[in-house]
């Protein structure tokens, strides 16, 4: 009788261990399962990416992405337990960039088995291949390759779980498929000995800062003296203030961090009418002295008022004009050719929508605005050389004329100055740094040869400045502006 309990009890002992064995499993098993790696999947579950769009891969008759883990040196492991997170990560104040592994591109994307992607970049092409490849340059923006460094030792990132988004990508024109990531471009780590970063993101901001400085100085000091509040003090108070809004619009494109809150398209515009602005008022400088010389009788019955309001109208109304046209033929004829355009996809939190925002103006845009600003110059070149040859013609010069002549040389000066300026910022879109960072400082130098030859240079200027801050007495006023009101005495 012994015998037989005793081996029920054995029995039984090896029936509860075996349970107890099973029952652990499945808690391990339960276990893993909740503290499973997160991977960030663009799309959803049945989605695959097409052409950097979400579709559903049975549509195509693609397979859906199958993440392969691997370790920090590359090698391939294998997860028991691993879950999607879906959607595309919230970058905050950061820029959203795509990442493409194609198999011909120098990116590899290596998803780790902690979760985190990891950007390696192998450079054993030439980046101006790829730019050139028209497998890559028929899909995608040039501006969504990243440029490479030139070094040729391999160089790698790694983004965090909740910072990338990763997926299959469909390639229709070619019927070519890869790896497509989303990644949120990290925050670079200050060099300050790094001339780029200098000039660029420091030098470049505070000259920004000092040219509006001295643009307001101008633009206040003419509209504040009262005898220099004529039809010229005028123009050059407009055309100062222009100048000031186009500062402050590039100012605002320097810090390419804050995409993701800033529209580049708003202060492009702002940055391109204002500049037109500038020029158009310049023209109308230039034709003013231009038609003033050319008149027999200078003493014109039209007031500097009425005329300043006539100039307005033609002036702002062309410019309205000329943005109008600019802005209707980059959303509807522009066909999206140009590499400083970045394409921007829209994302909600399970499919990538179709719809696109531009967030620079296009070529063509800025040859609509850029056109008129070339025929303002060709005008004030024609407008200088007319009105040199009637100067040459005047035998007594009256004071009104004296005046005229100071004009027609600050006139002379500021069209020299601004035409520099701009042919620079023309050829700071050319891919070299040395022609940015020239236009970064004539930039500034623009602004300070404005300020010399509208303030420093102008003797009736500094006199009347003198006056207003050191003398008791006020500076007198008049309607007819600064040629009346020193007809008969004054220092000009």
């Amino acid at each position: 009788m012994m015998h037989y309990n005793e081996v029920f009890l054995v029995l039984f002992s090896i029936v509860l261990y075996t349970y107890a064995e099973v029952s652990d499993t499945d808690l391990n098993d339960l276990s893993e399962q909740q503290n499973s790696v997160q991977i960030n999947k663009c799309c959803e579950e049945n989605e695959i990416a097409v052409d950097s769009v979400c579709r559903l891969a049975e549509q195509y008759n693609e397979t859906l992405w199958n993440p392969i883990f691997r370790t920090e040196n590359g090698e391939e492991v294998k997860l028991k337990y691993f879950r999607f997170i879906h959607g595309v990560p919230n970058c905050e104040t950061t820029e959203l960039r795509p990442i493409f592994d194609l198999g011909k591109s120098e990116d590899k994307l290596n998803l780790l088995s902690d979760g985190r992607l990891k950007h390696l970049i192998h450079h054993q092409v030439n980046s101006e291949s790829i730019k050139n490849d028209p497998l890559v340059t028929s899909t995608f923006n040039l501006h969504d390759i990243i440029t490479m460094p030139d070094t040729k030792e391999p160089s790698s990132y790694i983004h965090n779980q909740n910072k990338y988004c990763m997926d299959k990508i469909l390639i229709t024109n070619s019927n070519t498929t890869g790896q497509y990531a989303l990644v949120c471009v990290p925050e670079v780590k200050i060099n300050w000995k790094d001339s780029d970063f200098l000039m660029k993101k420091i030098l470049n901001p505070i000259f920004h800062a000092i040219a509006m400085i001295l643009y307001l100085t101008v633009a206040i000091i003419y509209f504040v003296l009262p005898t220099l509040r004529d039809l010229a003090g005028n123009i050059i108070t407009t055309i100062n203030v222009c100048l000031i809004v186009s500062q402050a619009a590039d100012f605002v494109r320097i810090f390419t961090e804050l995409s993701n809150h800033v529209s580049f398209m708003v202060t492009d515009i702002i940055l391109y009418i204002s500049l037109l602005g500038a020029f158009f008022w310049l023209n109308s400088f230039g034709f003013y002295i231009w038609k003033t010389f050319k008149s027999r009788n200078v003493f014109l019955r039209v007031t500097d008022v009425r005329k300043y309001c006539y100039y307005s109208s033609v002036v702002w109304s062309s410019v309205a004009l000329m943005a109008g046209m600019a802005i209707c033929a980059h959303f509807l004829l522009d066909t999206g050719t140009n590499p400083y355009r970045k394409m921007k996809k829209q994302f909600s939190s399970s499919i990538l929508v179709d719809d696109v925002e531009q967030e620079t103006i296009g070529w063509l845009g800025i040859a609509i605005f850029f056109t008129p600003v070339a025929f303002t110059i060709i005008f004030n070149l024609f407008f200088y050389i007319t009105t040199l040859k009637v100067i040459k013609r005047i035998n007594i010069y009256g004071r009104i004329h004296y005046k005229l002549k100071g004009c027609f040389d600050l006139f002379l000066q500021m069209f020299l100055i601004m035409t520099i300026s701009w042919l620079f910022l023309l050829l700071s879109w050319l891919n070299f740094d040395g022609l940015l960072y020239a236009h970064i400082v004539v930039n500034l130098l623009q602004a300070i040869f404005i300020f010399y030859t509208c303030v420093v240079r102008q003797s009736h200027v500094t006199f009347l400045l003198r006056k207003s801050c050191c003398y008791a007495q006020p500076v007198p006023t008049g309607e007819w502006g600064d040629e009346m009101t020193h007809m008969n005495g004054g220092n000009y």
